[in-house]
């Protein structure tokens, strides 16, 4: 008996859930009433099976002993960070700090604290790690657990995963409780879950719905995404926190939500199990996520580019270039090839083939699916390490010292949308800060001219008289910055 097909959930209690399980079962039957009526005192017990439990003086239906369970395994993180202060250049005037009678420079506050909460979730009670996402713990100089019992602990970063939004750190604790991973490919839309964190500093907050949506990409929130969108409300502070199914086990790290007004509307994100627990093992064994590459530009399969092509297949993933030299230049991959699957599992976009190579590490074995002048034929390859230059953007011009450029990282959200070069890092307080740089800005283009590689943007800044003009694009936006 499905017991997905009754009851409606509201404000975390199970209403109508018995008795609708068991109408829908009895509706389901075509014998007489009589019969019915046996079948239903010897099935009830056991359509229960995946439901919420029902209390010891069995009056209503509960999630509490799931809960019990479970919760220990869902931890408040809070973190501090210190960042620097931009000051006036006043200040650094000897003649207007004597008129003021400002103290000197070197007593003015350079830093300012800043705190922000999230959750996490404790994967492995033995050895103490937490997976969290990776914006809770990001720029971090100080990172604080506290457990459900109070306990209080300092925790240190095992490794982090900003492609994909997910950390893993480590406290030293005993007794801790751990929280056992689900299949998430098992996952259906109308499965009931329940979210667990810690929203705006609320702790140990429950909250319940179903899935509202499986697969949910192309959000523009992470490098990666393969969201589970859920119902459960989802705020400020759940992320890194825990979606159960109600068996107790972890079926998604919450990570965003969609709203106007940056609360819950009934849209949130989580991060499938099975994704977080591949990202994990290589953070814990590397502190990083060591992805390769297999060297195509895809999209998805259209209606269009279907009758274009002529295929009957409405799905899959066209290879819109192909990198010369690359791992699947040397399959031999081709222009107009469509991906259908991948190491057997079926491709249904360009975010599905992304998500699966982007999982893979490098030297991992891939079998490719694909249909070539109508034909379907199978190409093996391997997962190669990605060709990245980096160059001190001061070695390009002074202007911009401080900061790193290189080839576009394959994880960077806009990896495959856009052509330029990435800021990969951008020192505090040096010139390319100043002048407006951040860590994952893409520069389009330096004084008009397109770039799309270190060498092109020392050429385009040389070629400039006077000051550079840049062209970057950030996140869903762009903007110009002169740099004089």
């Amino acid at each position: 008996m499905d017991n997905r097909n009754g009851g409606v959930w509201d404000g975390g209690l199970f209403f109508a859930g018995l008795p609708a399980v068991v109408r829908t079962g009895v509706r389901q039957t075509l014998y007489p009433v009589a019969l019915a009526a046996l079948l239903l005192i010897f099935w009830a017990p056991m359509s229960l099976a995946g439901l919420p439990w029902m209390d010891d003086g069995g009056e209503r239906p509960t999630l509490a002993p799931m809960l019990q369970r479970v919760t220990p395994a869902v931890v408040n993180i809070s973190t501090k960070s210190r960042v620097r202060i931009r000051q006036n250049p006043l200040f650094n005037d000897p003649f207007f700090r004597r008129f003021f009678d400002l103290p000197n420079l070197p007593n003015l506050p350079q830093q300012q604290e800043r705190q922000a909460l999230g959750s996490g979730v404790i994967v492995d009670a033995k050895k103490g790690y937490i997976l969290t996402n990776n914006h809770v713990i990001a720029n971090a100089d100080e990172i604080t657990v506290t457990l459900k019992d109070k306990r209080q602990f300092e925790a240190k970063v095992v490794g982090k995963d900003p492609a994909a939004d997910l950390a893993v750190v480590r406290i030293d604790a005993d007794d801790l409780t751990q929280l056992d991973m689900a299949d998430s490919s098992t996952l259906q839309v109308g499965d009931f879950v329940v979210a667990i964190g810690n929203p705006f500093g609320l702790t140990q907050t429950v909250t319940s719905g179903i899935i509202s949506a499986l697969g949910r990409s192309g959000l523009g929130i992470e490098g990666y995404e393969n969201f589970i969108q859920t119902d459960a409300s989802i705020n400020p502070g759940n992320s890194g926190g825990a979606l159960v199914d109600l068996n107790g086990k972890l079926v998604g790290i919450n990570t965003a939500i969609l709203g106007p007004s940056g609360g819950n509307v009934g849209i949130g994100f989580a991060i499938p199990s099975n994704m977080a627990r591949a990202i994990m093992a290589q953070l814990i064994e590397y502190g990083e996520v060591r992805r390769g590459q297999l060297g195509v530009m895809v999209q998805d399969v259209t209606p269009d580019l279907a009758k274009a092509f002529g295929i009957k297949q409405r799905h899959g993933a066209v290879i819109a270039q192909v990198v010369k030299g690359s791992a699947a230049a040397k399959a031999g991959l081709k222009v107009g090839d469509v991906v259908i699957a991948i190491n057997g599992k079926p491709v249904k976009g360009s975010a599905d083939l992304r998500n699966a190579v982007g999982l893979m590490r490098v030297g991992t074995k891939v079998r490719l699916e694909v249909i070539r002048n109508g034909k379907t034929r199978i190409v093996h390859t391997r997962i190669a390490e990605p060709k990245r230059t980096k160059a001190e953007a001061a070695g390009l011009t002074k202007r911009l010292s401080g900061a790193v450029l290189g080839a576009i990282e394959p994880g960077h959200p806009l990896a495959g949308k856009v052509e330029g070069v990435e800021v990969i890092e951008v020192e505090p307080g040096s010139p390319a800060a100043r002048a407006g740089l951040r860590k994952g800005d893409i520069i389009v283009s330096v004084n008009r001219t397109p770039v799309k590689s270190v060498e092109d943007v020392r050429k385009a800044a040389k070629a400039g008289k006077g000051g550079i003009l840049l062209n970057i694009q950030r996140g869903n936006g762009a903007l110009f910055l002169v740099i004089k």
